[in-house]
Protein backbone atom coordinates (compact mmCIF):
# COMPACT_ATOMS: atom_id res chain seq x y z
CA UNK A 1 0.00 0.00 0.00
CA UNK A 2 1.17 3.81 -0.53
CA UNK A 3 1.99 6.36 1.80
CA UNK A 4 0.70 9.89 0.75
CA UNK A 5 2.53 13.10 2.24
CA UNK A 6 1.70 16.59 1.72
CA UNK A 7 4.03 19.43 2.04
CA UNK A 8 6.51 17.04 0.57
CA UNK A 9 8.47 19.41 -0.94
CA UNK A 10 9.15 21.37 1.92
CA UNK A 11 11.66 21.13 4.59
CA UNK A 12 9.91 19.22 6.96
CA UNK A 13 7.95 17.34 4.50
CA UNK A 14 11.03 16.05 2.45
CA UNK A 15 12.78 15.03 5.74
CA UNK A 16 9.36 12.64 6.28
CA UNK A 17 9.64 11.14 2.49
CA UNK A 18 13.18 10.43 3.25
CA UNK A 19 12.46 8.79 6.61
CA UNK A 20 9.88 6.76 4.71
CA UNK A 21 11.76 5.46 1.70
CA UNK A 22 14.11 4.46 3.60
CA UNK A 23 11.98 1.76 5.60
CA UNK A 24 11.20 0.70 2.29
CA UNK A 25 7.70 2.68 1.88
CA UNK A 26 6.10 3.39 -1.77
CA UNK A 27 5.62 7.41 -1.33
CA UNK A 28 2.95 9.04 -2.91
CA UNK A 29 3.47 13.25 -3.02
CA UNK A 30 0.96 16.20 -3.16
CA UNK A 31 2.67 19.00 -4.77
CA UNK A 32 1.74 21.79 -6.58
CA UNK A 33 2.79 22.11 -10.57
CA UNK A 34 4.88 25.06 -10.07
CA UNK A 35 6.22 23.97 -6.82
CA UNK A 36 10.05 23.73 -6.68
CA UNK A 37 10.85 19.94 -6.44
CA UNK A 38 14.77 20.53 -5.32
CA UNK A 39 14.20 18.96 -2.13
CA UNK A 40 12.64 15.25 -3.68
CA UNK A 41 14.57 15.42 -6.88
CA UNK A 42 16.45 12.17 -7.32
CA UNK A 43 13.61 10.32 -4.99
CA UNK A 44 11.86 7.36 -5.94
CA UNK A 45 8.01 9.01 -5.37
CA UNK A 46 4.93 8.92 -7.28
CA UNK A 47 3.68 12.57 -7.58
CA UNK A 48 0.29 13.63 -7.65
CA UNK A 49 -0.27 17.11 -8.70
CA UNK A 50 -3.08 19.54 -7.06
CA UNK A 51 -2.85 21.55 -4.27
CA UNK A 52 -4.46 21.74 -0.20
CA UNK A 53 -7.74 23.56 -1.96
CA UNK A 54 -8.40 21.39 -4.94
CA UNK A 55 -11.08 18.72 -3.47
CA UNK A 56 -10.26 16.47 -6.92
CA UNK A 57 -6.74 16.55 -6.58
CA UNK A 58 -6.90 15.77 -2.85
CA UNK A 59 -9.58 12.68 -3.81
CA UNK A 60 -6.83 11.60 -6.12
CA UNK A 61 -3.94 11.56 -3.80
CA UNK A 62 -6.13 9.71 -0.61
CA UNK A 63 -6.74 6.99 -3.07
CA UNK A 64 -5.47 3.57 -2.19
CA UNK A 65 -3.20 4.79 0.85
CA UNK A 66 -2.87 3.45 3.76
CA UNK A 67 -1.41 6.04 5.61
CA UNK A 68 -1.16 10.06 5.56
CA UNK A 69 1.38 12.62 6.67
CA UNK A 70 -0.71 15.72 6.47
CA UNK A 71 3.17 17.97 6.74
CA UNK A 72 1.64 20.88 4.63
CA UNK A 73 1.01 24.30 6.41
CA UNK A 74 1.05 27.84 5.73
CA UNK A 75 3.83 28.99 8.30
CA UNK A 76 4.18 33.01 7.63
CA UNK A 77 3.79 35.15 11.07
CA UNK A 78 2.60 37.52 8.58
CA UNK A 79 0.57 37.60 5.13
CA UNK A 80 -0.71 40.29 3.03
CA UNK A 81 -4.18 38.68 3.02
CA UNK A 82 -4.24 36.46 6.48
CA UNK A 83 -7.54 34.68 5.43
CA UNK A 84 -5.34 32.57 3.53
CA UNK A 85 -3.64 30.77 6.40
CA UNK A 86 -7.00 29.74 7.74
CA UNK A 87 -7.81 28.29 4.31
CA UNK A 88 -4.74 26.54 3.81
CA UNK A 89 -4.35 25.63 8.12
CA UNK A 90 -8.03 25.02 8.87
CA UNK A 91 -10.30 24.70 5.91
CA UNK A 92 -7.96 22.36 3.67
CA UNK A 93 -6.81 20.39 6.72
CA UNK A 94 -10.94 19.28 7.78
CA UNK A 95 -11.78 18.75 4.00
CA UNK A 96 -8.16 16.79 3.71
CA UNK A 97 -8.83 14.57 6.75
CA UNK A 98 -12.32 13.67 5.91
CA UNK A 99 -11.67 12.64 2.65
CA UNK A 100 -8.66 10.41 3.45
CA UNK A 101 -10.99 8.90 6.00
CA UNK A 102 -13.55 8.33 3.56
CA UNK A 103 -10.86 6.51 1.29
CA UNK A 104 -10.32 4.24 4.10
CA UNK A 105 -6.50 5.40 4.98
CA UNK A 106 -6.55 3.37 7.95
CA UNK A 107 -4.19 5.73 10.02
CA UNK A 108 -3.50 9.64 9.65
CA UNK A 109 -0.32 11.47 11.19
CA UNK A 110 -1.19 15.67 11.47
CA UNK A 111 1.45 18.08 12.32
CA UNK A 112 0.55 20.50 14.51
CA UNK A 113 2.78 22.67 16.57
CA UNK A 114 4.19 23.42 19.34
CA UNK A 115 2.51 27.16 19.23
CA UNK A 116 -1.36 25.70 20.29
CA UNK A 117 0.41 24.93 23.74
CA UNK A 118 0.27 26.29 26.28
CA UNK A 119 2.80 28.04 28.64
CA UNK A 120 4.14 27.59 32.17
CA UNK A 121 4.18 30.90 34.19
CA UNK A 122 6.63 29.29 36.47
CA UNK A 123 8.78 29.50 33.19
CA UNK A 124 9.10 25.53 33.47
CA UNK A 125 8.94 23.43 30.14
CA UNK A 126 5.44 23.46 28.78
CA UNK A 127 4.03 20.07 27.16
CA UNK A 128 1.07 18.70 26.00
CA UNK A 129 -0.68 18.77 29.19
CA UNK A 130 -0.44 22.73 29.82
CA UNK A 131 -3.52 24.49 29.42
CA UNK A 132 -4.16 26.78 26.99
CA UNK A 133 -7.13 28.42 25.03
CA UNK A 134 -7.64 30.23 21.51
CA UNK A 135 -7.47 33.67 23.54
CA UNK A 136 -3.67 32.60 24.74
CA UNK A 137 -2.85 32.52 20.89
CA UNK A 138 -0.90 35.38 19.37
CA UNK A 139 -0.87 36.08 15.36
CA UNK A 140 -3.31 34.33 12.87
CA UNK A 141 -0.23 31.85 12.27
CA UNK A 142 -0.78 30.33 15.70
CA UNK A 143 -4.52 30.77 15.80
CA UNK A 144 -4.91 28.82 12.56
CA UNK A 145 -2.73 26.16 13.86
CA UNK A 146 -4.67 25.83 16.91
CA UNK A 147 -8.45 25.99 15.22
CA UNK A 148 -6.58 22.78 13.00
CA UNK A 149 -5.79 21.25 15.56
CA UNK A 150 -8.98 21.50 17.79
CA UNK A 151 -10.44 20.43 14.43
CA UNK A 152 -8.35 17.66 13.87
CA UNK A 153 -9.76 16.28 17.78
CA UNK A 154 -12.91 16.95 16.81
CA UNK A 155 -12.75 14.76 13.91
CA UNK A 156 -11.11 11.88 15.91
CA UNK A 157 -13.81 12.19 18.40
CA UNK A 158 -17.20 12.72 16.12
CA UNK A 159 -16.13 11.23 12.97
CA UNK A 160 -14.00 8.17 14.02
CA UNK A 161 -11.16 9.60 11.78
CA UNK A 162 -7.88 8.13 12.95
CA UNK A 163 -5.71 10.97 13.48
CA UNK A 164 -2.59 11.14 15.99
CA UNK A 165 -1.04 14.71 16.44
CA UNK A 166 2.31 15.78 16.72
CA UNK A 167 3.93 18.87 17.54
CA UNK A 168 7.30 19.72 16.34
CA UNK A 169 8.80 22.63 18.02
CA UNK A 170 11.40 24.83 16.21
CA UNK A 171 12.91 22.96 13.86
CA UNK A 172 16.47 23.47 11.93
CA UNK A 173 18.74 21.41 9.55
CA UNK A 174 19.48 20.98 6.00
CA UNK A 175 16.95 21.86 2.81
CA UNK A 176 15.34 24.25 4.63
CA UNK A 177 14.81 25.76 0.79
CA UNK A 178 12.34 28.62 1.10
CA UNK A 179 12.96 29.09 4.08
CA UNK A 180 11.05 29.07 7.22
CA UNK A 181 10.99 32.07 9.50
CA UNK A 182 13.49 30.31 11.35
CA UNK A 183 16.18 29.22 8.74
CA UNK A 184 15.90 32.29 7.19
CA UNK A 185 16.89 33.68 10.70
CA UNK A 186 19.98 30.97 10.68
CA UNK A 187 20.87 32.00 7.22
CA UNK A 188 20.98 35.86 7.94
CA UNK A 189 22.90 34.73 11.02
CA UNK A 190 25.20 32.85 9.19
CA UNK A 191 25.19 36.10 6.99
CA UNK A 192 26.62 38.01 9.69
CA UNK A 193 23.55 40.10 9.31
CA UNK A 194 21.94 39.86 13.10
CA UNK A 195 23.86 42.32 15.08
CA UNK A 196 21.37 42.65 18.45
CA UNK A 197 18.90 40.02 19.56
CA UNK A 198 16.01 40.06 21.96
CA UNK A 199 15.70 38.33 25.08
CA UNK A 200 13.99 34.97 24.21
CA UNK A 201 14.71 31.59 24.27
CA UNK A 202 13.37 28.36 21.90
CA UNK A 203 13.25 24.72 21.95
CA UNK A 204 15.69 23.69 19.14
CA UNK A 205 15.43 20.05 17.29
CA UNK A 206 16.61 18.76 14.24
CA UNK A 207 14.45 18.18 11.27
CA UNK A 208 15.76 14.49 10.86
CA UNK A 209 14.40 14.11 14.48
CA UNK A 210 11.31 15.12 13.68
CA UNK A 211 11.17 13.15 10.72
CA UNK A 212 11.54 9.73 12.81
CA UNK A 213 8.96 11.60 15.82
CA UNK A 214 6.32 11.29 13.18
CA UNK A 215 7.54 7.58 12.03
CA UNK A 216 7.02 6.52 15.25
CA UNK A 217 3.77 8.05 16.10
CA UNK A 218 2.46 6.46 13.44
CA UNK A 219 3.57 3.26 14.06
CA UNK A 220 2.87 3.38 18.33
CA UNK A 221 1.10 6.63 18.65
CA UNK A 222 -2.23 6.73 19.73
CA UNK A 223 -5.02 8.09 17.88
CA UNK A 224 -6.30 11.81 19.32
CA UNK A 225 -3.46 11.29 21.49
CA UNK A 226 -1.06 14.63 20.45
CA UNK A 227 3.03 14.33 21.35
CA UNK A 228 5.70 17.28 21.37
CA UNK A 229 8.51 16.91 19.26
CA UNK A 230 11.16 18.49 20.21
CA UNK A 231 14.67 18.73 21.24
CA UNK A 232 16.84 21.56 23.53
CA UNK A 233 15.57 24.69 25.12
CA UNK A 234 18.33 27.48 23.81
CA UNK A 235 18.36 31.09 24.91
CA UNK A 236 18.31 33.34 21.36
CA UNK A 237 21.65 34.64 22.51
CA UNK A 238 22.92 30.99 22.77
CA UNK A 239 22.12 29.96 19.12
CA UNK A 240 23.18 32.70 17.53
CA UNK A 241 26.81 32.60 19.66
CA UNK A 242 26.81 29.27 18.55
CA UNK A 243 26.43 30.01 14.78
CA UNK A 244 28.94 32.42 14.99
CA UNK A 245 31.50 30.26 16.08
CA UNK A 246 30.71 27.57 12.99
CA UNK A 247 31.08 30.46 10.84
CA UNK A 248 34.17 32.34 12.62
CA UNK A 249 32.15 35.64 12.83
CA UNK A 250 31.66 37.54 16.31
CA UNK A 251 28.07 37.18 17.68
CA UNK A 252 25.91 39.25 18.45
CA UNK A 253 26.25 41.59 21.57
CA UNK A 254 23.76 43.87 22.09
CA UNK A 255 20.42 42.77 23.34
CA UNK A 256 18.00 45.12 22.40
CA UNK A 257 14.46 45.67 24.71
CA UNK A 258 11.25 44.74 22.17
CA UNK A 259 9.88 48.46 22.57
CA UNK A 260 12.68 49.75 20.57
CA UNK A 261 12.25 47.00 18.10
CA UNK A 262 8.64 47.05 17.83
CA UNK A 263 8.49 50.18 15.35
CA UNK A 264 10.87 48.38 13.38
CA UNK A 265 8.65 45.54 13.11
CA UNK A 266 5.57 47.72 12.10
CA UNK A 267 8.15 49.58 9.58
CA UNK A 268 8.98 46.35 8.08
CA UNK A 269 5.29 45.06 7.52
CA UNK A 270 4.69 48.39 6.15
CA UNK A 271 7.20 48.44 3.72
CA UNK A 272 6.41 44.57 2.57
CA UNK A 273 2.79 45.61 2.28
CA UNK A 274 3.31 48.45 -0.43
CA UNK A 275 5.96 46.40 -2.39
CA UNK A 276 3.52 43.83 -2.58
CA UNK A 277 6.58 41.14 -2.76
CA UNK A 278 4.63 38.71 -0.64
CA UNK A 279 8.05 38.13 1.11
CA UNK A 280 7.84 38.12 4.81
CA UNK A 281 9.17 40.64 6.67
CA UNK A 282 12.39 39.33 8.95
CA UNK A 283 11.36 41.10 11.37
CA UNK A 284 6.98 40.96 12.03
CA UNK A 285 4.89 42.46 14.81
CA UNK A 286 3.73 38.97 15.84
CA UNK A 287 6.60 37.36 15.88
CA UNK A 288 7.90 40.05 18.45
CA UNK A 289 4.75 39.61 20.40
CA UNK A 290 5.66 35.56 20.99
CA UNK A 291 9.41 36.63 21.94
CA UNK A 292 7.89 37.31 25.32
CA UNK A 293 7.71 34.30 26.37
CA UNK A 294 10.21 31.28 25.97
CA UNK A 295 9.22 28.83 23.98
CA UNK A 296 10.76 26.21 26.17
CA UNK A 297 9.02 22.49 25.91
CA UNK A 298 9.29 18.72 27.30
CA UNK A 299 9.32 16.08 24.75
CA UNK A 300 9.08 13.11 27.62
CA UNK A 301 6.14 11.94 26.69
CA UNK A 302 7.22 10.76 22.97
CA UNK A 303 10.14 9.94 24.89
CA UNK A 304 8.47 7.38 26.52
CA UNK A 305 5.50 6.38 24.57
CA UNK A 306 7.25 6.45 21.36
CA UNK A 307 10.82 6.04 21.96
CA UNK A 308 11.65 9.72 20.31
CA UNK A 309 15.48 10.05 20.93
CA UNK A 310 16.30 13.90 19.54
CA UNK A 311 20.11 14.60 19.30
CA UNK A 312 21.68 17.80 21.10
CA UNK A 313 20.21 21.36 19.15
CA UNK A 314 24.07 22.01 18.17
CA UNK A 315 24.02 18.98 15.71
CA UNK A 316 21.00 20.73 14.49
CA UNK A 317 22.70 24.22 13.94
CA UNK A 318 25.86 22.71 12.84
CA UNK A 319 24.09 20.35 10.21
CA UNK A 320 22.12 23.91 8.74
CA UNK A 321 24.89 26.06 8.69
CA UNK A 322 27.33 23.47 6.59
CA UNK A 323 24.09 22.87 4.64
CA UNK A 324 23.67 26.30 4.17
CA UNK A 325 27.39 26.88 3.01
CA UNK A 326 27.10 23.89 0.56
CA UNK A 327 23.55 24.60 -1.37
CA UNK A 328 22.92 28.39 -0.91
CA UNK A 329 25.67 30.66 0.08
Amino acid sequence: MTTLVTGATGFLGSAVVRALLERGESVRVLTRPNNNRRNIHGLDVELVEGNLNDPDSLRRAVRGCRALYHTAADYRLWAREPAQIYETNVTATRQLLRLASDAGVGRVVYTSSVATLGREPSGRPADEQTPVTIHDMTGHYKRSKYMAEEEVKRLVREEDVPAVIVNPSTIIGPRDIRPTPTGRMVEEAVRGKIPAFVDTGLNVVHVEDVAAGHVQAFERGEVGERYVLGGEDMMLREILEHIASLTGRRPPRVRLPRGAVLPVAYLAEFAARVRRTGREPLITVDGLKMSKTFMFFSSEKAKQALGYAPRPAREALADAVEWLRAHKL
